[in-house]
């Protein structure tokens, strides 16, 4: 229940749903806004709440929902329930494009909008409504067919109508070729001036000529100028056409006329079924509103609970705030509590302090949200419901009731009392005003008693002393005080909830000028008593405040030093971080160092080991290994390597080079003496440039190795190297002597034997244990050309392709050193570095032949 009966008028929720309407797109909406009414149903509200918060999403969000042609053709689709009865063509044209709205928005809030990081459909309220909506994309083709694009009827809408149109156009170029040579003969003959046209009279095509001249045309006058200096006449032979093309016109408006008439028989059955999803189009044009409102408001769309209770944060009355944002100016919001603990406030304090918009913000603001619309407070506010809102605001005074100010205002308070509930919301300012003020306070005090008993909710206005101590007396019911700063003499439109406020009469007196004789007449004749108690209340309202001050000043330190442990807590936790990265970043770094070490140790025994009897050379080498120790030493902060563990492991990397060197020598020296044996054997064999055929002996140019020549291919051949068949090139091979055979007893075997069973051997061992690559970083020049030769030597023999030498950028020496030699071997056919993906400048690749 509403009380009184103008309720919407007295706290402003009147000019609230015209501001409403203002945002309407249609007389749908504005409809809908006329409707609104009281609710006092959570699941009601909770939807409305939802249902406006979706839709402002909506309107942030990338995919705006299509909001055009909200075109309300209600009165003309009921209108055709009638037979012989039909829609024109804006009619139709406003039908055509509100249908297709519809269909768009139910398609849109109809489709699954949820992505993978929000797998739940994000308008549920809005798709609800949209549920059960009928969309006519039948009868939108339907009059496609009839329309074009601009509202108009088709040509090909019937033949018929093409068939009249078409005639319609012959003859009025027909009339206007006719009228034209008419025109061009009178100006010929001066009966007309030259820069006359034909123009339309009444639909007939007619020549503008001279008044004096008018017999000299033959035809028809059918008007005349203003001035009467111009008439236009018809002439006779075009009078025919004339009349042929308006008896076109009436029949292409009958056939026009009966294309209406079938489609709105075709409509007649579904009229219901459309005009139902117009009351879909206009609520989503009200809910449309209430966004666009709530976002002009700022306001919020609580979460509404069952119970009743206000526990509002930084609420503002919302007219106030746009009359005020006019002169560049804010409203104070206020803070208000009313629950089951503290269901009365009684609020004092001076006149023109606030008082009455504080009722009114709380009358407005609870009526807005039972309404369905978003309320300007904060977001950490909550909401109850009420079963019952009652307001006592203004002047009730009646003449025509015979009913003066207080007789009014105890009419309210009889209605509250018998109305009034656990579940009623009453305001009522100045109460108990209006009469003597002892017999008024008593009643109003008597009154307040029964909403007490009642456990009714209720936020109430008064001076009266006796008023402010019930508060004190009886549980539920608190005292606030609408501020006043004393020293400016000025309201500050706040309320503080928990103490009394002060009229401050005597200031307000002293501030308007009244006289000091009079003010201190008037603090003899209430007492002193009263004039300090209503001091010392001024005094307890200026230490709250002060107080409060105090609170907010701590409490707000208190947030600082939160804020500022918790960037400290991040500052350790950063540093920890960074004294890790630090540890780890040192022990890579002694990681590479010791590295560096062993690359140091076995370069220098490499060199000793060269240098061998060159003792100058040695000590220098020797110097400059101490001196890397000693900077190793030196840089070991962190406990690396000691001096002994250094001396340690140059030891023992000295005796594993030695062992490894002597290893080499002797292999070395091995194949050397086998290299010089069979060079011995074929230097007595004497060069034969003949051509190579099957059977000779052959070998491979620049190498000792000697097979016999199998068959030939064009420039290719097959040669056997003991047990080893080979193809190559006949460019690569020259004739060799075999070598004489001598018998076993001669050291177990002759040499041919000998050297076909190690020629065998070594190239099959060669083959199997073959690896294209080959790492030379680290070596000397002349050992790495010297490991390079060999394993080209090799790569031919096995018959490789190509080949890729790992070389290393560094100084480039190495690489230019390995490219010299490459260019002298004639099987090289090219060297290039390798792709940069795959090492770039640090690898050469080698194609051979």
């Amino acid at each position: 229940m509403i009380y009184p009966k103008n309720y919407e008028s007295k706290i402003g929720f009147d000019e609230i749903r015209q501001l409403l309407k203002e945002h309407c797109l249609s007389t749908l909406g504005k409809e809908k806004a006329d409707e609104m009414t009281f609710s006092d149903d959570a699941d009601t509200v909770n939807e409305w709440m939802s249902q406006i918060r979706e839709f402002r999403r909506l309107m942030q969000s990338a995919e705006q929902m299509p909001m055009n042609y909200f075109f309300d053709v209600r009165e003309s689709v009921a209108r055709i329930r009638l037979e012989n009865t039909h829609l024109d063509e804006d009619e139709l044209f406003d039908l055509r494009r509100s249908l297709e709205t519809i269909g768009i928005i139910v398609n849109f809030l109809n489709k699954n909008n949820g992505d993978d990081e929000n797998p739940e459909y994000p308008y549920p309220s809005l798709r609800q409504l949209a549920k059960d909506v009928q969309t006519f994309p039948a009868i939108i083709r339907r009059i496609d067919s009839i329309l074009d694009k601009f509202g108009k009827i088709k040509d090909s809408a019937t033949m018929i109508l093409a068939g009249i149109r078409h005639d319609m156009e012959q003859t009025a170029g027909s009339i206007s070729r006719t009228l034209y040579t008419i025109l061009h003969s009178a100006q010929r003959e001066g009966l007309v001036a030259q820069d006359v046209a034909p123009t339309l009279r009444d639909g007939r095509l007619v020549i503008p000529v001279a008044p004096g001249l008018k017999r000299r045309i033959k035809g028809i006058v059918h008007d005349e100028s203003a001035t009467g200096k111009t008439v236009f006449i018809e002439p006779t032979e075009v009078v025919e056409a004339n009349n042929k093309v308006r008896e076109l016109e009436a029949a292409e408006r009958r056939e026009i006329i009966r294309i209406l008439t079938v489609f709105s028989d075709e409509l007649r059955p579904h009229v219901q079924e459309v005009l139902d999803s117009y009351q879909f189009l206009a609520t989503i044009d009200l809910i449309h509103a209430k966004a666009e409102m709530a976002e002009q408001m700022q306001a919020f769309e609580p979460q509404v609970s069952t119970e009743p209770h206000i526990d509002w944060i930084r609420a503002v009355h919302p007219l106030l705030q746009r009359s005020l944002a006019k002169q560049d100016k804010k409203a104070i919001p206020l803070d208000i509590i009313l629950t089951k603990e503290k269901r009365l406030l009684i609020i004092s304090g001076p006149n023109a302090g606030g008082k009455s918009v504080c009722l009114k913000t709380v009358g407005l603001l609870q009526y807005m949200l039972q309404c369905g619309l978003s309320i300007p407070v904060g977001d950490r506010s909550t909401v109850g419901l009420f079963q019952h809102i009652m307001i006592d605001i203004g002047d009730e005074q009646s003449i025509a009731d015979d009913l003066s100010t207080y007789s009014s205002h105890l009419l309210n308070m009889k209605n509250m009392m018998k109305q009034a509930n656990a579940r009623t919301l009453l305001l009522i300012d100045e109460f108990g005003g209006g009469t003597e003020p002892t017999i008024g306070g008593a009643i109003a005090e008597a009154v307040l008693k029964q909403f007490w008993k009642k456990q009714t909710f209720a936020i109430i206005t008064t001076h009266y002393q006796n008023l402010k101590h019930f508060a004190e007396d009886h549980e539920g019911v608190v005292n606030g005080a609408m501020l006043y700063d004393r020293h400016q003499m000025q309201a500050l439109f706040q309320l503080s909830i928990g103490q009394p406020g002060s009229s401050f009469a005597i200031e307000i007196a002293r501030k308007t000028g009244i006289p000091e004789e009079v003010i201190n007449d008037a603090s003899e004749i209430v007492g002193s008593d009263y004039i300090q108690s209503d001091k010392y209340l001024q005094d307890i309202v200026r230490d709250k405040r002060y107080w409060e001050g105090k609170r907010q000043t701590i409490h707000q330190h208190e947030k600082r030093l939160e804020a500022t442990g918790e960037r400290l807590d991040a500052s350790i936790e950063e540093i920890e971080r960074e004294r890790k990265a630090i540890l780890r970043r040192a022990k890579e770094q002694a990681e590479e160092l010791l590295k560096e070490a062993n690359r140091k140790i076995e370069n220098a025994i490499r060199d000793i080991k060269e240098a061998q009897a060159e003792k100058e050379q040695t000590r220098l080498i020797r110097e400059e290994l101490n001196q890397f120790r000693e900077q190793v030493v030196s840089d070991n902060t962190q406990g690396l390597m000691s001096e002994e563990d250094f001396a340690k492991k140059l030891r023992q990397m000295e005796e594993r080079k030695a062992r490894k060197a002597q290893r080499k020598e002797k292999k070395g020296e091995e194949q050397r003496a086998i290299a010089e044996k069979m060079r011995n054997s074929l230097a007595a064999s004497a060069t034969d440039n003949s051509p190579l055929k099957p059977g000779d002996t052959v070998r491979i140019k620049g190498m000792d190795t000697i097979g016999k020549l199998e068959s030939l291919s064009g420039k290719n051949a097959v040669v056997i190297f003991g047990d080893v068949k080979t193809k190559m090139k006949t460019d690569r091979l020259e004739h060799a002597t075999k070598p004489k055979e001598e018998k076993a007893k001669n050291d177990h075997s002759g040499l041919a034997i000998q050297t076909t069973r190690m020629t065998s051997a070594t190239i099959e061992d060669r083959k199997q244990n073959f690896h294209q690559d080959i790492d030379v970083r680290g070596m000397r020049g002349d050992e790495a050309v010297d490991a390079v030769m060999h394993f080209i030597d090799d790569a031919i023999l096995v018959g490789m392709s190509r080949v890729r030498i790992l070389h290393g950028t560094g100084t480039g020496i190495l690489r230019q050193l390995i490219r010299q030699y490459l260019n002298t071997v004639p099987n090289v056919k090219k060297a290039k570095d390798e792709h940069v993906q795959f090492g770039g400048a640090g690898i050469t690749v080698v194609d051979l032949d």
